[in-house]
């Protein structure tokens, strides 16, 4: 007869089928970080050589990187030339917190590493291969200007940073064109970053686009485009009003007195065709003056003809420069948008030099020498890495940009990959074309290194014909997708695609796609 079980012998008996079950959960673990390596080896490669070369950045340059614009952040901004958003969204808050500058370039580094994550994986939902998603990834991990700049007390990192999660909010869910707190979300954060660099004004622009491509119906156009345009200009107004009230800098984003503006527009202008009263004559240098000084050493040098010139009695240095700059504009628009143009173009060079009168690359470049805080070999072997090679090249920028704009015009063939191209490719143009309207310098290109190739690889995908379909699941918490990648058989048989695609059930938060969906022909990992 047997006994009524007792709690010593239910005991056992869980104790046993425990030991029983934990070999079989370490081996289904094991098996599945097995599995996940063998899909994203590539990528994790990437990321491992991304984290040691920022590793050796901390180690070399220590506490951090300082510029000479870095005291305007520290609490030396006696000018209000740049807003301030990087200086109360990042670094005072870690300096708050005891980090210290070295804690600061920490956190510029694990940015740039959460940036790449986010590129492999907005790839991955839009169908791109492994080997294609990992590409979007790579430069901003490999990139030594990308490393520099995390190490550098400077704002650059986290306007990227701003731009990658307001990309990654609007084209993560299957349909971009639907979530109005996903829209609010991601104008909030491009609104953002135009107080940290003041460029990111221009960002409305490529968002308005989005919008306008992205919605269904023209009401749904209409409202969603003024909910864009009210949530961007919250944070921007805000800072204006923080810099009236607080800052005594007037109600604005920045005090640059229209000093660039007069570069560019004195650097692009012919003066021997160029009509402006007597006076104003002196402020048109000549070409040879022109040349040397460039666009910086026109806004910002002694030399410049700007701070020589004495106005005459009744007209101010300012009148009399708004003036000119207003000639320019309106009888020579030509030879500015060439001027603009050239500079433009100087990204998607081989290699990365310094024309004459651009601020030197050097600025932008490792140094090395005997001096506190920095470990020699370290940096012999950052700075011999930067200039062999170690950044990405203008060509690969220029083949991501001409992918991206094509796929752009795809909405028919591919719409959610079309309208991730759309933004991709208008963030990218507004961040670096805006910046190249006042003047080029290498450290205003680091926006390509995070938009450019993702608009790239999503145009790749467009034009390999991939295609990802999702739709809501039973409980409407997942998406189940499917890859396709259609062949002349199913197109001219108009069959199902079934036969050219491979479905895979969403895991893990509600409203995810799986990134392990793979065209049938791809089943080994890439």
């Amino acid at each position: 007869m047997v006994g009524t079980p007792t709690d010593k012998d239910r005991a056992l008996v869980y104790d046993a089928l425990v030991i029983r079950r934990q070999p079989q959960s370490r081996q289904a673990g094991t098996a599945r970080a097995r599995a996940t390596w063998g899909r994203h080896w590539l990528f994790a490669v990437l990321l491992a050589a991304g984290l040691a070369l920022r590793l050796a950045a901390m180690l070399a340059y220590r506490p951090a990187l300082v510029y000479i614009d870095s005291v305007r952040y520290l609490g030396d901004d006696q000018h209000g030339l740049d807003p301030l958003g990087y200086s109360y969204l990042l670094l005072r808050p870690v300096l708050l917190v005891h980090g210290g500058l070295a804690g600061v370039a920490a956190v510029q580094h694990a940015l740039g590493l959460a940036m790449a994550a986010c590129l492999y994986a907005l790839a991955l939902r839009h169908g791109a291969p492994r080997w294609l998603a990992a590409l979007a990834a790579a430069p901003v991990l490999l990139d030594s200007y990308q490393v520099q700049a995390e190490q550098m007390v400077m704002p650059d990192v986290l306007f990227e940073s701003l731009i990658v999660a307001a990309t990654t909010l609007l084209l993560w869910r299957p349909d971009p064109g639907r979530g109005l707190t996903r829209l609010a979300g991601a104008s909030a954060l491009l609104g953002l970053s135009a107080t940290v660099r003041q460029v990111g004004e221009l960002l409305v622009l490529p968002l308005l686009v989005f919008v306008l491509a992205a919605a269904h119906g023209w009401r749904a156009r209409v409202a969603r485009s003024t909910a864009a345009i009210a949530v961007f200009t919250l944070p921007v107004v805000a800072y204006m009003g923080l810099s009236a009230a607080v800052l005594g800098d007037g109600f604005r984003l920045s005090n640059m007195d229209d000093a660039y503006l007069y570069g560019r527009l004195a650097h692009a202008a012919s003066c021997a065709t160029l009509r402006v009263p007597a006076y104003e004559r002196p402020l048109c240098p000549s070409p040879a003056a022109a040349a040397a000084l460039g666009v910086d050493g026109l806004a910002t040098s002694p030399e410049s003809a700007v701070f020589r010139y004495v106005p005459p009695a009744g007209i101010t240095r300012g009148a009399a420069t708004a003036q000119f700059d207003e000639a320019v504009l309106t009888q020579q628009p030509l030879r500015v948008a060439r001027d603009v143009a050239r500079d433009a173009i100087k990204v998607f060079a081989l290699t990365r030099d310094t024309d004459q009168g651009d601020p030197p690359v050097s600025r932008w470049q490792f140094q090395v020498g005997e001096r506190p805080g920095v470990t020699v070999p370290l940096a012999d072997a950052l700075r011999a890495y930067q200039l062999h090679g170690g950044f990405t090249p203008g060509p690969l920028l220029l083949a991501f940009a001409v992918l991206g704009t094509g796929g752009c015009f795809a909405l028919r063939r591919n719409r959610r990959a079309a309208l991730g191209c759309v933004l991709a490719t208008g963030l990218a143009v507004a961040a670096l074309l805006g910046a190249d309207l006042y003047e080029f310098s290498w450290r205003y290109q680091l926006p390509a290194l995070v938009t450019l190739p993702l608009a790239g690889v999503l145009g790749a995908g467009v034009f390999l014909r991939l295609r990802v379909t999702c739709w809501p699941d039973g409980r409407g918490t997942m998406f189940r997708c499917t890859l396709t990648r259609p062949t002349r058989l199913n197109q001219r048989s108009a069959r199902s695609p079934a036969a050219s695609s491979t479905p895979t059930a969403g895991s893990g938060c509600a409203g995810t796609t799986s990134s392990a969906a793979t065209d049938p022909a791809e089943r080994t990992p890439s």
